[in-house]
């Protein structure tokens, strides 16, 4: 007697893994980065190879370029390490200006990429499942969808959530993707300015084999304005939940 054949998996569970794809690649590549590129993305790295990354900009400005954005765009979509190091490249290889459009259109676009791949992985049907069970979870998804833009924006300004998770957590929530990408490119360009700003300036740190100095960040004419854009992000937020009380 013939062996039956075997079950086939639903059509269902067949667009379920290959969802799935995108996100194992991409957490695939996050751990092999994490252990294979730490040195190769690292500031000792980028003093040891300086010479040679000035002599090729100076050759190739156009391929220097498109390079720089294809390999800060892996950095951020992967979630490898080194998003930093590349800023300041970024400053280094270009300056203050085009250098921090660069490091911006790199930052964006790997973000939108991890949040794309995230979010087609099983963003979508948590979010439903989530709507349907309702409890804390829910409410905690309905109150981030009335302050959907402030929420999103203060996730980049503010340093509290690391950038690869302020990349997976909308997308796991199913926010607008055009919010996302619009908070994503406006939030992160002060800390954008400043570390482009640090790194134009690596020419003199590298001649004194010193580190960078990201104290910048805490001096008065860069720390005020970005806790003046928080608190114009959070006033929208308190203004109506007060509101909301007083209904």
């Amino acid at each position: 007697m013939e062996n039956p054949d075997p079950p086939r998996p639903a059509p269902e569970a067949d667009r379920s893994l290959r969802r799935m794809i995108p996100v194992l690649v991409l957490l695939l590549a996050a751990g092999l980065g994490a252990v294979f590129l730490r040195d190769s993305l690292s500031f000792e790295a980028l003093a040891l190879h300086r010479e040679t990354l000035l002599a090729y900009r100076d050759a190739h400005y156009g391929l220097a370029v498109g390079a720089f954005l294809l390999a800060y765009v892996a950095i951020v979509a992967f979630s490898l390490p080194g998003a930093t190091v590349a800023t300041l490249t970024g400053g280094f290889l270009f300056g203050l200006f085009p250098g921090v459009l660069f490091n911006l259109a790199g930052a964006t676009l790997g973000a939108v990429l991890l949040f794309l791949a995230a979010r087609a992985g099983f963003g979508a049907r948590l979010a439903a499942k989530i709507e349907m069970q309702g409890g804390k979870v829910a409410r905690l998804r309905a109150a981030l969808a009335r302050n959907e833009w402030e929420v999103l924006f203060l996730m980049r300004v503010t340093p509290i959530v690391p950038f690869f998770m302020a990349n997976l957590i909308p997308a796991l929530l199913n926010v607008s993707l055009f919010r996302f990408a619009v908070t994503t490119a406006l939030g992160i360009v002060p800390g954008a300015l400043v570390l482009t700003s640090v790194g134009s300036g690596l020419g003199d740190v590298f001649a004194t084999g010193g580190q960078p100095d990201f104290g910048l960040f805490l001096e008065p004419y860069v720390l005020w304005p970005i806790l003046g854009l928080v608190a114009l992000g959070v006033m929208p937020m308190v203004v109506r939940a007060l509101r909301r009380r007083e209904l």
